[in-house]
């Protein structure tokens, strides 16, 4: 079962669009093929699994890719600074949407097109970082997906420290250029005072400060780590969940492939639901809508993954209550 924390659960739509199409109504009628470009932050064998959902998603609503629609993969590989020239090349293709998979793609892709379609497979507080005027009215060329991961560091780093009582220092993962990080580590140093216990916060900008921000992990002797939600650290997990394994060290994550990693928890939402969904946007705008005219949707299910064979690896035996709480237990 999923753990509620007071917000409700996914918009019924999540669960129902994608299947209420029947496949003989599509968008295209006429055989044209129509470019839809896709930008994730991320590396294409780190997302593989997750981008999926978009065409998977885009198949439920009857399209098939090669006859209805052509995609346009692009990938910065955890590097931010390549999203304008990424988004500058779908322009020059002149594809009928642009999807984005990452938060900080928003605003590079809003300043090379203004006409363009955009739609946000995954973003966060869309209307304070400005790419949008509101939920229920857009405006522009952007509408799509927000996630609610800003209100979830507290619930994650009160799971963590159910995995370990005497945990007194988390060291706290973030990318100062992902649009997550600041309100996560509010959120995570507001808990932590109420629960007496110390915030090391580190950053990583790019693949290559990764190493550097685990080093200084190891040296702030952290007894756990939190994972903010960030392409960066989704193409990295690995390594990262590699390097708490070595130490022992409890992690939480905040999507379910780290934890398939390696991981020990995970709380947060399905990246896979969101690019699923995502689809129903580009179906609405292939069938003539504006983007100004969809309100943005923000799903709000939250599912608690746990390896229980990395819990053993690190010498932990978490309580029946954790696992009991838990939608998914990985062995």
């Amino acid at each position: 079962m999923a753990i509620g924390i007071g917000r409700r659960q996914f918009i019924a739509a999540l669960g129902g669009a994608t299947v209420a199409w029947p496949i003989a109504v599509r968008a295209q009628q006429t055989g044209q093929v129509r470019r839809i470009g896709f930008l994730s932050g991320a590396s294409q064998s780190a997302e593989t699994s997750i981008i999926s959902g978009f065409t998977d998603g885009m198949r439920d609503l009857g399209y098939v890719e090669g006859k209805d629609f052509a995609m346009e993969w692009r990938f910065a590989d955890g590097n931010y600074d390549r999203f304008f020239a990424l988004a500058e090349e779908l322009v020059r293709l002149n594809v009928s949407a642009i999807v984005l998979g990452s938060s900080a793609a928003v605003r590079p892709v809003q300043r090379v097109t203004d006409t363009i379609p955009i739609v946000m497979a995954y973003s966060v507080d869309p209307v304070a970082n400005g790419f949008v005027q509101s939920l229920a009215h857009p405006g522009g060329n952007t509408t799509g997906l927000a996630s609610s991961l800003e209100d979830t560091s507290s619930k994650q780093l009160e799971l963590l420290m159910n995995t370990s009582p005497n945990l007194s220092r988390v060291g706290l993962l973030l990318n100062p250029g992902g649009q997550v990080g600041a309100s996560e580590l509010r959120s995570a140093e507001a808990y932590a005072r109420k629960a007496g216990i110390a915030i090391d916060p580190v950053n990583a900008s790019n693949p290559q400060e990764v190493d550097s921000a685990l080093s200084a992990l190891k040296n702030a002797r952290v007894g756990g780590i939190l994972v903010v939600s960030d392409a960066l650290f989704m193409k990295k997990r690995q390594r990262i969940v590699n390097f708490a394994l070595d130490q022992r060290l409890p992690t939480v994550f905040p999507q379910r492939e780290y934890v398939e990693a390696g991981g020990l928890l995970s709380y947060g939402e399905s990246l896979k639901d969101f690019f699923r969904r995502s689809a129903s946007f580009v179906d609405k705008i292939l069938k003539g809508a504006k983007p100004s005219d969809l309100p943005v949707e923000q799903p709000t299910r939250f599912f608690l993954v746990v390896n229980l064979k990395t819990a053993k690896a690190i010498g932990l035996t978490l309580p029946p209550t954790l696992l009991a709480l838990a939608d998914e237990v990985i062995e």
